[in-house]
């Protein structure tokens, strides 16, 4: 039997690693934490914290990368969950390869996301976020007509089974109770930087009702979520309402 394998990209301080989390506690699913982030700060020269373990804890070379993410599946697995960033990309690469899989757009409101990210590094400008490069994303998915679902954090929170049940349908897989819940704690397949980005996720046991957020930004971090507003807007308006 093929593997399915579910690529769902988003910019960070999304609820992505929760996502994460949801399918990791599947029996039959194995799943990757940002693959390509060590390529991207071994290409950029960015400074991330823990940019050094990062960039030695994972395969910088596409060819290696993409490799891993076709690899067989050990036994009794057979649903491959990627996690991806967005920004993790070049704003150049060609995105064939990721046709061979079955991809989902995540998005959140940017002043939100500029918010939560500011609190574990201090500078924001719009690449950061990875708004301009899903919106990109999706426009190459459109033209190859492999329209990806867009979902909003948002309206996730308010009915995550819900989500997840629809999500499960469109890549054939049974949806289980078990995508509701799980143990607190770390994973071992958290990336080496969890300590930095994972407080919340890894004292979480499940998803986080939907609340709404007060948003407090100086003048640069306000500009940076305005100048993400428009794709943000246009990604919006095409999102998956359930």
């Amino acid at each position: 039997m093929s593997a399915t394998r579910l690529h769902v990209w988003s910019g960070p301080r999304n609820i992505s690693t929760a996502m994460m989390r949801s399918w990791e506690n599947r029996p039959d699913t194995v799943v990757v934490d940002e693959p390509f982030y060590a390529a991207y700060l071994a290409r950029t020269g960015i400074d991330h914290p823990a940019r050094e373990e990062v960039i030695a804890s994972q395969p910088t070379d596409e060819a290696a990368i993409l490799a891993s993410l076709e690899a067989p599946l050990p036994d009794g697995r057979d649903l491959h969950y990627a996690k991806q960033m967005t920004l993790h990309l070049r704003p150049d690469d060609d995105l064939l390869w990721t046709l061979r899989f079955r991809n989902v757009m995540l998005i959140r409101d940017p002043a939100e996301v500029v918010a939560s990210y500011v609190k574990s590094r201090e500078s924001c400008e719009p690449d950061d976020i990875g708004l301009p490069q899903q919106q990109r994303m999706v426009a190459f998915w459109d033209a190859h007509d492999a329209a990806p679902p867009v979902i909003d954090a948002a309206d996730f929170l308010r009915a995550p089974e819900g989500y997840l049940r629809w999500i499960c349908d469109w890549v054939g897989v049974p949806f289980t109770d078990r995508m509701l819940s799980w143990p607190a704690g770390p994973r071992d397949t958290d990336g080496v930087w969890a300590p930095h980005w994972y407080a919340a996720v890894q004292a979480s046991t499940g998803f986080e009702p939907w609340r709404p957020r007060q948003v407090h930004l100086s003048a640069h971090d306000a500009a940076v979520a305005a100048t993400c507003r428009p794709a943000y807007d246009a990604l919006r308006a095409r999102r998956l309402i359930l």
